[in-house]
């Protein structure tokens, strides 16, 4: 999912469970209404989920909620992808951050709104609520820190790869009037961070497309396939 994140990328949330708990003693008549949608091996994605899932990302564009059946397809492929993401964090064991760390940005997103009702009454109309947005922030978070842990290491970004990087930001920094263009010893920090940043996506989509060949993916909902 460069990730939602920029991840221009279709990234998402993990943070609501995956697993559910059988209803046992339900009686026979009983209407069971957050039904299963897509299996990722042992885990997984409900109806529900898919759906606050369009919700929430269209909160945090500013954008209108539509549930059309290609927004939803979206949402449960970020869903799958986010999946086998918690799948192997489970499997290297890795350390969740707190909730708490969720705060900052929660508090930057309430100040796109003039006052706490104006921001209770948008989740409102969006059908979403403040847990469920945290959440969503939550494992932002959660997801770019793991990122970072898992494919940042090892990358190498060299002299080749800066000159060229800063040879083909030249012309642009012209065209924008930027004075004073910067040095290429100056800008090189920026410019490795930027090429590594892109390195990571790269290492991410490729794991990504793996793991997809390798974990049973099942659509028990055929429109989302």
């Amino acid at each position: 999912m460069r990730r939602e994140v920029s991840i221009g990328r279709p990234f998402r949330r993990l943070a609501l469970p995956w697993l559910l708990v059988p209803l046992f003693g339900m009686p026979v008549h009983a209407e069971i209404i957050d039904r299963i949608a897509i299996s990722v091996g042992n885990q997984v994605i409900t109806e529900s989920q898919i759906d606050e899932d369009v919700r929430i990302t269209a909160f945090l564009n500013a954008e209108k909620v539509d549930l059309a059946a290609a927004n939803r397809k979206k949402a449960a492929s970020r869903l799958i992808d986010q999946s086998l993401v918690k799948r192997e964090m489970e499997f290297s064991r890795y350390s969740l951050p707190a909730l708490s760390d969720a705060d900052a940005s929660l508090a930057e997103l309430k100040m796109r709104y003039k006052d706490e009702s104006a921001f209770e009454q948008a989740l409102a109309q969006s059908g979403i609520t403040e847990d469920g947005l945290k959440q969503r922030l939550w494992w932002q978070v959660t997801l770019l820190r793991f990122i970072d842990y898992r494919f940042r290491s090892g990358i190498q970004i060299g002299d080749s790869d800066v000159d060229a990087y800063y040879q083909q930001q030249l012309p642009k920094w012209r065209e924008q009037g930027i004075q004073p263009i910067p040095s290429r010893d100056d800008a090189r920090p920026q410019i490795e961070e930027i090429l590594t940043q892109q390195r990571i996506d790269q290492n991410l989509d490729t794991w990504l497309a793996e793991a997809r060949t390798q974990v049973p993916i099942r659509y028990l909902d055929e429109s989302l396939s």
